[in-house]
């Protein structure tokens, strides 16, 4: 499979461990299957940058799809709780984090690959409203649909690394796609906002619920 990873430079050689601790799953080296994200990517900052990309073997790897039908958001909402910061600490925010902590972690350090969403900015704020229990849990399935940000291939292990080869950087041009990106994440926030204000149902969950009746993973009402 071929895989892109959008930086300010050419990555030939991805380093093992050289991305920030507090990313989505921690450590690992990101890439998408989708080549316009990752453009977008590159340009974060508004500067042009490089779509670097891989020829990728995961054959024999073992991978963690949090998307997969055994997982559902609240084990990737786990994960990044224990990894990314800047969490809200009023309400039930630090209780509803331990909570999921305790009952939806899944310990990616176990894993080659891990495959899950990305928490853009606007989609961390979707996850912060939910885990302060300010939205239900099918508004933030909905949220996370939004801006059609497509899922991470995340390699975790040094055995990982083995597995990628560098094919070529494609030059991304920040007049275009910053402005991709920051459309993006604006007309996620317009979308968010207008589906936060309609009403919920009786039968919705919320973070509180989920905390009182002593939800698990694999508890139906969570799909």
């Amino acid at each position: 499979m071929i895989v892109y990873h959008g930086s300010s430079h050419v990555i030939e050689v991805p380093e093992y461990n050289g991305s920030k601790k507090t990313n989505d799953y921690g450590y690992g080296f990101y890439t998408t299957e989708s080549l316009e994200l990752a453009k977008e990517w590159a340009c974060a900052d508004n500067r042009d940058g490089f779509t670097n990309s891989y020829e990728f073997e995961p054959e024999h790897l073992k991978i963690l799809n949090l998307n997969a039908p055994e997982y559902n958001i609240l084990n990737w909402l786990a994960i990044l709780t224990r990894y990314r910061t800047y969490w809200q600490n009023g309400s039930i925010a630090e209780e509803a984090k331990d909570y999921l902590q305790r009952h939806f972690f899944v310990d990616p350090s176990e894993y080659d690959v891990i495959i899950g969403y990305r928490a853009d900015d606007s989609y961390f704020t979707f996850a912060q409203d939910f885990v302060a229990g300010t939205i239900s849990l099918s508004k933030l399935s909905e949220a996370m649909r939004l801006g059609k940000l497509g899922e991470q291939i995340v390699l975790k292990s040094k055995q990982s690394f083995a597995h990628i080869q560098f094919l070529e950087a494609i030059p991304a041009d920040a007049q275009t796609y910053f402005e991709k990106k920051s459309v993006r994440d604006r007309d996620a926030r317009r979308e968010y906002r207008r589906a936060k204000r309609a009403p919920d149902g009786i039968n919705e969950l919320f973070m509180i619920d989920i905390m009182r009746e002593g939800m698990r993973n694999g508890d139906p009402r969570l799909r």
